[in-house]
Parts: C-alpha cells; sequence; structure tokens
C-alpha cells in the first residue's frame, strides 16, 4: 500500500509493522506514531488479521509434536510468548521521543508530543538528547531510514546534496568580454577603421535539456535581464547537518568544506560592510543593525555588498 505524506511517497510495509507489534511492548499509538499510519487503521488491521502477542492455537499444537519432554514443552512455550524488545532500557516516552525527534528535530516539540510535561519539556529534551540510550536509538531509527523504511528517503537526501553542492556554472557562463560600441547609425570606429572596443559584463544560459531543473526554482526577465535562482543551497547543508552520519565519507568532507567556505565570505562580507561603511564616512555597526549574514547565501552576499554601494 502506497500513502503520500509531505509530498512523498512511501510504502506502508504491514508485515514490518505486524512483526513489530508482536515482537515488541509497544502500544498501538506508539506503533502507529512509528510506522505513520493511522490508528483507527492499525486497529482494523489488527482485528481483521488477528494479530496476538500471544501463539495461536495452531502454533502451540506445533510446538506439542516437536518436543517429546512435558517439562521442555512447557518452557519452550513460555519462551515464545516473551516479548523482545529492542530498546529494552527505554521506558514509552523515551522510545516515542526518539520516533517524533527523527521527524523533526525539535527536542522540546518531541518531548512534548511524547507526554512530558510542556513547561519542562525543553529541559526534558536537552536531558534526552544527552542519554546515551535514546542516541543509540536515534542512530538506528535514523540507520533504518537510510535502509528503506521509506523507499525514497535516500532519494530525498541525494536531492539535497545535489542542491548543497549545486555549482552556478553548471547552468550559466558569466564574465567580462570586450565588444564594438554601437552608435545611432551602426557600430563605431576610429580613424584608421579601427573598431571602438568597450568591456562588458555577460551571462549565457547553458540549454536546458542540460541542466538539473530540478533544482532551479526561478526563472524571470526583469530589468536587467533573465536571471535563474537555484534552490536554497544553505537550508539544504543544514539539513545534510542533521543527517551527518547518513552521507558518505566524501560528501561529508564536501559538506564541511562548504560550510567553512561560506563561514569565511561571511567574515570577509563582514570586514567589507565595515570598511565601504568608513569610506562613505558613516556610522555603521552589523551587531547594532541587527545584520545576520549567516543564512545568505553567497549570491546574496555579494548582493548585499552591491546594495550598501548603492545606498
Amino acid at each position: 500500500m502506497s500513502k503520500f505524506k509531505g509530498g512523498r511517497c512511501y510504502v506502508v510495509n504491514w508485515d514490518r509493522i505486524r512483526e513489530d507489534f508482536e515482537t515488541s511492548t509497544l502500544t498501538l499509538k506508539a506503533l502507529a506514531d512509528k510506522h505513520n499510519v493511522k490508528l483507527g487503521t492499525l486497529k482494523s488491521r489488527k482485528s481483521r488479521e488477528g494479530w496476538s502477542r500471544d501463539p495461536t492455537k495452531k502454533d502451540a499444537t506445533k510446538i506439542k509434536k516437536v518436543a517429546t519432554p512435558k517439562n521442555k514443552v512447557e518452557t519452550k512455550s513460555v519462551e515464545q510468548i516473551e516479548p523482545i524488545v529492542e530498546s529494552d532500557e527505554l521506558t514509552e516516552k523515551q522510545g516515542l521521543f526518539c520516533i517524533y525527534y527523527v521527524k523533526s528535530f525539535n527536542a522540546t516539540q518531541s518531548a512534548i508530543k511524547a507526554g512530558y510535561a510542556p513547561e519542562s519539556a525543553h529541559v526534558e529534551g536537552s536531558r534526552l538528547l544527552r542519554n546515551v540510550k535514546v542516541s543509540e536509538e536515534i542512530r538506528r531509527l535514523k540507520g533504518e531510514l537510510q535502509q528503506g523504511v521509506f523507499i525514497d528517503a535516500m532519494d530525498v537526501l541525494n536531492k539535497y546534496i545535489q542542491i548543497a553542492f549545486a555549482d552556478i556554472t553548471d547552468y550559466a557562463t558569466f564574465g567580462k568580454k570586450e565588444v564594438q560600441q554601437i552608435g545611432m547609425f551602426g557600430p563605431l570606429e576610429d580613424e584608421d577603421g579601427n573598431p571602438l572596443m568597450k568591456e562588458i559584463n555577460y551571462v549565457d544560459f547553458n540549454e536546458s535539456s542540460y541542466v538539473d531543473g530540478t533544482i532551479i526554482t526561478e526563472v524571470k526577465q526583469g530589468k536587467e535581464g533573465i536571471s535563474i535562482k537555484l534552490a536554497d543551497k544553505m537550508k539544504a547543508m543544514d539539513m545534510l547537518s542533521k543527517y551527518f552520519d547518513l552521507l558518505s565519507e566524501n560528501d561529508q568532507k564536501r559538506l564541511q568544506k562548504e560550510k567553512l567556505e561560506h563561514s569565511m565570505k561571511i567574515e570577509d562580507a563582514k570586514l567589507e560592510l565595515q570598511k565601504k561603511a568608513a569610506e562613505k564616512e558613516k556610522s555603521f555597526n552589523i551587531i547594532d543593525n541587527n545584520i545576520d549574514l549567516s543564512s545568505l547565501s553567497d549570491e546574496e552576499l555579494e548582493k548585499a555588498l552591491s546594495n550598501f554601494d548603492e545606498s
């Protein structure tokens, strides 16, 4: 059965959910939250298919036929109904916290949804993240995500990788070049008949059939010509940081390098703003003006500096 959630498609694996129910002590609500299914649907499925944490009569009959001594039969039967708990050292609240946290990465809200008091949820959330067993469970759940609990999970992660490491030169070629000056009556020349040249900035866009259009969020015609906008690189890097342990070693290095280079550009931009302010004899302080450059992309940093020049 396929379902859509948040614009993504994933498959509800009822065999896995049933196995989870029969081999754990999770409540139906916790099970529904873990596998992203409706509680009512889960209850209906359990009732219709006869899910049980106890062995069926048919299973009990098989056990009696296999074992010879009566006392061994009884021992084996008891062993089979012993619930197997994947995270036996976690309380139900802690388990729910882990499930909610891998979805939102918001410790406070996850603690509230897991049943902790709202007034102490911030403290509880922080404390839970420092708990060794809770951290291990969160890593395990992330691992399930990687192994394909949601069939497109890694596709989504790979899309963030493409956005974070997108290179504008894959979409356009730009720079400076010399062109002949044009007058009212055509191309201009000097007295010797040589063309009069001037240097201009240029941008040439690559053919749409040769680029990944899914990363382009906007193409528009403005006063200064046509421009394209790529998906938010900073948000993509933030998301990849949350799933850092799921990335390949190469992508981890690329992400760290990108973040370091961007941090350096932010510091350079701050110094440049202070320098430009001094040149214009303006009293300017980044902190006093509440200017946050950390969320700006490289292109937005350049635009901010350009706008300051014009002010």
